[in-house]
């Protein structure tokens, strides 16, 4: 019997997919992982990543190497979709366009200052510490 080590990139542990033969297709590995997982095919796809080299296995019939270990992630069905909204930053001290909030062009300085006046009443209960 042959294997292959996976988990999920917020796991800390390792799980195993067991198979005959010196390789498994990359269908075949996230059908096993899916299954003993329990994750509905119509819910997400998987992400796998060689969890040594980093490579992204894309390729349905990529063979993956028994005792290979492999880092998974969900993913919508489809990828990931974008936000919607565009950003256009830019890098000028001048401005940011798009549908984000003022810039503010107050110094560091004018931020801590104003930090402190906004926490005043916070902080008078510590001047004993001073």
């Amino acid at each position: 019997m042959s294997c292959v080590h996976y988990k999920f990139s917020s796991k800390l542990d390792y799980n195993t997919v067991t198979f005959d033969g010196l390789h498994i297709t990359l269908s075949e590995l996230k059908k096993q992982i899916m299954a003993r997982e329990r994750l509905k095919a119509t819910d997400c796809d998987l992400q796998i990543t060689n969890a040594q080299t980093r490579e992204e296995y894309t390729d349905d019939e990529a063979h993956i190497p028994k005792h290979s270990s492999v880092i998974v992630r969900r993913t919508p069905i489809g990828g990931v979709k974008p936000a919607g909204r565009t950003f256009i930053v830019d890098r000028s001290d001048t401005a940011v366009v798009g549908s984000s909030r003022p810039v503010c062009k107050t110094n560091p300085e004018q931020h801590f200052v104003l930090l402190l006046t906004s926490l005043s009443p916070t902080l008078s209960g510590f001047s004993h510490l001073s």
